[in-house]
Parts: C-alpha cells; structure tokens; sequence
C-alpha cells in the first residue's frame, strides 16, 4: 500500500473514531481495524499517537475552515457575511454525528499533557479569528467587534456540543446582529 494511500486512511479512521468516540477511547488496535492498514505500518507512519492526533486535527482545520469559507463566501453583502458564520455553525451542529468541537473536545482530553495537541488547538482559534477579523474588516466595521464576535462563535460550538442543539447558533446569530448594527 502506497505511503499517502496507507496516510489518508489512518487519517480517515481516526478521524471518524476520535472525533465520536473520543481521543483517549479509540486505541491504534481499534484505527487498524478501521483503516485497514496494519499496525506496524500506522507506527511506521504515525510513530506515536500523538503525532496521530496532531495530523488528524491538522487536516480537520484545513477542511473545516475551507467549508465555513466556502459558504460565507457565497454571500455577497460583506456585512451579511458576519451572520453567515453562525448560518454555517447552525448547519453544522445539526448535522449527524456532530459531536461538538474537535479542538474544544482535544483540547479538553489532552490540553494539559500534550504541548502538541495545545498548538494545534491554538492554531486552529487563531486561524478563526483571524478569519473573523478579515470579515470585520470587509464590513468596514470596528477591529474590536472580533473578540466579541469570536466568543459568541465559540460559546456557541461548546453549547451547541454539550446540549446537542443547533439552537445555539440561532442565539448567538441574533447577538451578532445586534452587535453589527451596534457597530455600523
């Protein structure tokens, strides 16, 4: 099995495994079983887990921003674009099989042990409200509107995680808007 073929399927397996079960749950017996690729080769390619862990939540970000991007760019009133987000976040959070935030949930289970899984929890909420304050900036609205808007995202994923609801979003879509207009 070619290297990138063997890579894309451990990925995929724990992908799949981690974000439902839980990192710490899921052992590399359990992602051999679901990848298809022998043991030997996940070490070969993945010599710890942890390095597992930090690809898989790598390739997540990559995805889950290019998503998010992709549908907010779909709207064309640059202040309509901020509200876009949490239309995405409603979408997503009711979906089958969301399970709140893989970083938040990483995070949560190895934030405090492992200094590899933290930075790539870190990057990934940088990298978003980085985002954010590019769609801030778009509107033509105040640099400081970001922090408040991030923390409105954010609240909502962790809620949203926690009751299994998409209402969260819807909330904290409203408070965007109402911090848009305070704003414009």
């Amino acid at each position: 099995m070619d290297s990138e073929v063997a890579r894309e399927q451990a990925l995929d397996a724990a992908e799949g495994l981690f974000y439902a079960r839980g990192i710490q749950s899921v052992g590399m017996d359990a992602l051999r079983g679901a990848s298809g690729v022998s043991l030997k080769r996940l070490y070969q390619l993945f010599p710890a887990k942890e390095q597992l862990v930090e690809a898989y939540l790598a390739r997540r970000d990559a995805r889950w921003r290019g998503r998010l991007a992709e549908h907010v760019a779909g709207q064309p009133d640059p202040q309509e674009r901020i509200p876009a987000v949490f239309d995405w976040l409603e979408e997503w959070f009711g979906e089958d099989g969301f399970r709140g935030c893989a970083w938040i949930n990483a995070y949560g289970e190895l934030g405090a042990t492992s200094d590899r899984v933290a930075e790539q929890v870190r990057t990934h909420k940088e990298a978003f409200r980085s985002y954010l304050a590019t769609l801030v900036a778009d509107a033509g609205l105040p640099a400081a509107l970001t922090g408040p808007l991030f923390l409105l995202a954010e609240g909502a994923m962790v809620t949203a995680g926690v009751t299994g609801s998409a209402q969260p979003a819807a909330e904290a879509r409203a408070a965007a808007r109402v911090l848009v207009s305070a704003a414009g």
